[in-house]
């Protein structure tokens, strides 16, 4: 029987779609084909409105989840083509969707989180079956539904006798630390690279800040950087997870009117270039409040190929090998995307997706619902 899964995964940053298509059949799996499609602008400005509550939003999050789901259909058939599979030999479909809403153990103490992407649409389209819906199971376990890749890196990047870091650097980032004794933890740090996208397009008209090249350019200010530290998620322990319900644009318009009481206005570059700060800063502070005898910190995301926000984790983390995980044998575009690939093997075999020990669940789940071809 075919081993062949895809993977799809669309972040918080809103960038767009990155698929994988993956051969399990071996002990050393291997990704087969990789596409990407970006966002179109229309779609991205109605995700970035769902995440605030306005009239008829029920009406546009299910024409957006259509979207979403034709969106992936796209990235599907370039891994089809790419690769020269047919849909029928591909087991599964493992869909992220869009998270337009996150807020585990929140109101009722349970909470809920929400991805859009309409799956059984995508099972359609594509004639292939689909899994999808993967943090919802965790939640109701009473975990936070993220992160859930660190069970994915701990199958992929873990060595015997050493504690790796592996950091993911999306719209939010996350860390997973593998333990030389085999446990893991993992929990999201903070903002990866959402506020500096937002403020990057918000004062430049670009979409992100390209290798960090602006930001590079800026300064640093300490006393916003610390106005900006003062956000009682930093401190919070694990598990813990956050997204664009709290770090958002009114977020940090909040901070910034906040510093702008005593200090003047900043550069727009020295604003980018503490927002980078800010990251690194989270990033490296949960690296060392929670790490023992680790010397690499491998990196995946979009972020992996920011030079400058690299190098600022370097000079915070100077007895580690800072890197992305190109160097470790998948690249940093990749990785997300054939977690869920892996999660959907996962949901097939009847097996756990998720690591209580991360997410704070009772007890490991089966994560997905499926939709069958």
């Amino acid at each position: 029987m075919s081993e062949l899964y895809i993977g799809l995964m669309s972040g918080t940053s809103l960038d767009g779609v990155d698929g994988v298509l993956v051969d399990f059949s071996k002990p050393k799996w291997a990704v087969v084909a990789a596409a990407s499609a970006p966002l179109a602008p229309e779609l991205k400005a109605q995700l970035l409105a769902l995440h605030t509550p306005a009239p008829g939003e029920l009406h546009q999050a299910a024409l957006a989840g259509n979207a979403i789901a034709r969106s992936y259909a796209q990235v599907v058939q370039a891994l089809l083509a790419t690769s020269g599979a047919r849909p029928e030999a591909v087991r599964a479909i493992g869909a992220h969707g869009q998270t337009v809403r996150h807020r585990p153990l929140a109101f009722d103490g349970t909470g809920y989180t929400l991805q859009l992407g309409n799956p059984a649409l995508l099972a359609e389209l594509c004639g292939i079956t689909v899994v999808a819906d993967f943090r919802s199971r965790d939640i109701a376990a009473g975990g936070q539904g993220a992160p859930l890749v660190p069970a994915f890196h701990q199958q992929v990047f873990s060595r015997a006798g050493e504690t790796v870091l592996v950091l993911n650097l999306g719209g939010i980032a996350n860390l997973s630390v593998l333990r030389a004794d085999g446990s893991v933890l993992g929990f999201d740090c903070g903002p990866g690279n959402m506020l500096l996208d937002h403020w990057c397009q918000q004062h430049t008209g670009q979409p992100y800040d390209a290798q960090g090249a602006w930001a590079a350019r800026g300064q640093v200010l300490p006393a916003l950087l610390a106005t900006l530290q003062q956000e009682p998620f930093f401190q919070a322990p694990p598990p813990k997870s956050t997204g664009r319900d709290l770090f958002n644009a009114a977020w940090l318009e909040e901070r910034l009117h906040a510093y702008l009481a005593e200090h003047a206005p900043p550069a727009p570059e020295d604003m980018q270039a503490t927002l980078a700060e800010l990251t690194a800063s989270a990033c490296a502070e949960s690296a060392l409040r929670y790490v023992e005898n680790s010397k690499l910190l491998a990196v995946c995301g979009g972020g992996a190929y920011n030079s400058d926000l690299l190098q600022r984790l370097q000079r915070r983390l100077p007895q580690h090998a800072v890197q992305p995980t190109d160097a470790l044998g998948l690249p940093a575009q990749q990785v997300e995307a054939a977690a869920f690939a892996w999660l959907a093997r996962q949901a097939l075999r009847g097996e756990p997706g998720n690591l209580q020990s991360v997410t704070g669940a009772r007890g490991a789940r089966v994560l997905g619902a499926i939709y069958p071809a």
